[in-house]
């Protein structure tokens, strides 16, 4: 496989690679629900933003649909007035969600609003009736989903002290986060336990020594080990949320190949349905298995009954772990779930390039020969940054494939069979 190779170019180059000539109001306004994300003090945790872009893009997606009933809705049936504008649902639809999930940063949304809606050529008539119908959609979702289980929060997780089980890590030493996505309702999957993977390996295995070295050699801080790119991509794939990027990825791809409004709805909603629902399996898989993490495993080695793993009391990891059980990988989950959506839909080999919405990574753009090579950049990426065990990654990349598979044969389908040809 062709290492990934890293251009170093200027900020500016890369700040117009962020914003990329406008195509419509769907890819604009999911660039403003990254923006949001990344805004919000605190910024969206990477788990909250799977559900966020989810409500985002679901009611986008069934508020154009709502109008043009091309394909099975998400959650509204589509009973959109005539004459409304799918433009404007669009908008409204996305400003709706936003504002609830964002509400400090209204006016700024409202602006860009009022600027999305000046630009659409419909009628005012029509303009008004999307409008009105994409606050339809938003208020149906956003109720639908205030019993997903999201609230009330839970107990806080404090995992235990045996071996090979989770407990909070340094330096925060903080309760686990997310347990309420582990028994979150599915949008598409039915069970967050449908594509739970087998577990991590025994800690006596070959499997496990493997897994267990390799993070303790690559994923020290001070590892003499891992090269200068290891490192920076490492950090790279943290900096920002795995949403962020896939999205990223799915516009770049979409205006390249000229997608339609229509196709680059159903693109983003399949895409975001799917991240949400590995999210989910994922967190549920966490909270089943409550395996511990390299900076607990490491320093304990002694005691896990396997003398291949000699202990290093001294361990510290490259970046900062996660405050929740290390298996499987959430970034691998989410991250295959993402790019099987996007490989079914563009091919597996895309040459592709991907940098940063994150501040430090300004003038960082990677560039790869296909879906698989940032797939297996991620997984390095947790393991290299000391974080995760391998298997956690593999089987995180599996769980999510599977979720993705399953979302792209039962979810958003087209209501006729002659349009597949069209606009999928």
């Amino acid at each position: 496989m062709k290492i990934a190779k890293v251009l170093l170019v200027l900020a500016a180059v890369s700040a117009l690679f962020m914003t990329t000539a406008r195509a419509d109001e769907i890819s604009d306004w999911n660039r403003n629900l990254f923006e949001a994300a990344r805004l919000a003090v605190p910024p969206t945790s990477p788990l909250a933003v799977t559900r966020n872009a989810a409500l985002v893009q679901s009611s986008v997606f069934d508020a154009v649909n709502g109008i043009e009933r091309r394909y099975t809705p998400v959650h509204v049936d589509p009973a959109a007035p005539d004459g409304a504008s799918k433009r404007a649902a669009a908008v409204q639809a996305a400003y709706a969600m936003l504002i609830r999930l964002y509400a400090p940063q209204t006016a700024a949304l409202s602006a860009k609003r009022a600027d999305s809606l000046a630009a659409i050529d419909d009628s005012q008539a029509s303009i008004d009736l999307g409008i009105a119908w994409g606050q339809t959609v938003a208020d149906a979702i956003w109720n639908w989903r205030l019993t997903d289980g999201i609230t009330p929060a839970p107990a806080p997780f404090l995992g235990g002290l045996n071996v090979g089980q989770w407990r909070p890590t340094p330096p925060g030493f903080l309760s686990g986060a997310g347990v309420q996505f582990s028994y979150m309702t599915p949008w598409v999957i039915d069970l967050p336990s449908q594509f739970r993977p087998a577990g991590p390996p025994a800690l006596t295995s070959d499997r496990y020594t493997a897994d267990y070295n390799e993070t303790k050699t690559m994923g020290s801080l001070n590892s003499t080990s891992r090269t200068d790119d290891q490192t920076l991509f490492s950090r790279f794939w943290a900096v920002s949320t795995a949403n962020a990027y896939w999205n990223q990825i799915a516009n770049s791809l979409a205006d390249k190949e000229h997608f339609s409004f229509s196709r680059r709805t159903h693109l983003l909603a399949s895409l975001n349905l799917a991240i949400a629902d590995a999210a989910i399996g994922c967190w549920e898989a966490k909270y089943t298995y409550v395996f511990w993490r390299p900076v607990t495993a490491i320093p304990l080695g002694n005691t896990d009954g396997n003398p291949a793993t000699v202990e290093d009391l001294s361990f510290t990891t490259l970046l900062v772990t996660p405050n929740h059980p290390e298996y499987p990988s959430g970034h691998s989950c989410v991250s295959g779930s993402a790019g099987e959506i996007l490989a079914k839909t563009f091919g597996a080999h895309k040459k592709l390039t991907v940098s940063s919405d994150a501040p430090e990574m300004a003038g960082v753009v990677r560039s790869y020969d296909g879906f698989s090579e940032i797939l297996q950049e991620i997984k390095d990426a947790r393991v290299f940054a000391g974080i995760h065990f391998r298997s956690a990654c593999d089987d995180g990349q599996e769980l999510g494939v599977g979720v993705a598979d399953y979302v792209r044969a039962n979810a958003l389908r087209h209501v006729r069979a002659d349009q597949a040809d069209d606009d999928n």
